[in-house]
Order: structure tokens, then C-alpha cells, then sequence
């Protein structure tokens, strides 16, 4: 049963990789046909004030994931964090972080 799962995750990880490309094609292009530009200065405004943001909070996390397994592991004896673990960790959060800065700063207004 274990065989039969693996081949059929990755297919609809495929699937759905190659749904959401075609998707963000297809809304670039309507968006251009439209007249829309892609990126104007506010938009190119917000995604830097996001991308600073999204640094510095993974920084900051990082360093208490660093912190907590150095503390933790020494002082608590509690067992050391794994790395892929971290790695998931720290990628959810920057792009939650991204994600809701740019909302933030898209829904606020004058920058």
C-alpha cells in the first residue's frame, strides 16, 4: 500500500504546480489585455516594503530557532531540533509573512 501512494502525491503535485503556472499566465496576460501595467511604483513600493519586512522577521526567527536549539539541547536537555524541520519552519514562515505584509501595505494606503 506504501508503493501506491508516493507515485500518486507526486502526480498531484505536478498537477497542481502545472494548474497554478497556467493560471498566473493566464491572469498576466487578461491583465495586459486589459491595459493594466504589471508593475507600477506603488506596487513595486510594496513589494520591497514587504520583502524588508519578510527578511527581518525570518532573521529574527531564525536566530530564536538557533537560540532555542542551543538553550534547549544544553541547559534543558531537550532534543535537538532536525533540520528539515527548520528548514519547513522557517519557509512557512516567510512566505506568511510576505503574504500579510503585502496585504497590510496594499490595504493601507498612502506608503
Amino acid at each position: 500500500m506504501s508503493d501506491f501512494v508516493w507515485p500518486t502525491i507526486l502526480i498531484a503535485n505536478a498537477v497542481i504546480v502545472v494548474l497554478v503556472a497556467v493560471l498566473a499566465l493566464w491572469m498576466i496576460h487578461r491583465n495586459k489585455k486589459s491595459g493594466y501595467p504589471t508593475h507600477d511604483e506603488r506596487t513595486l513600493k510594496i513589494s520591497g516594503r514587504a520583502a524588508i519586512g519578510t527578511y527581518y522577521i525570518t532573521l529574527v526567527f531564525m536566530v530564536s530557532l538557533t537560540l532555542f536549539n542551543i538553550f534547549g539541547t544544553e541547559f534543558l536537555d531537550w532534543p535537538q531540533l532536525e533540520a528539515g524541520w527548520a528548514i519547513i519552519a522557517i519557509m512557512l514562515v516567510m512566505g506568511i509573512s510576505n503574504a500579510l505584509l503585502s496585504w497590510y501595505y496594499s490595504r493601507k494606503g498612502d506608503l
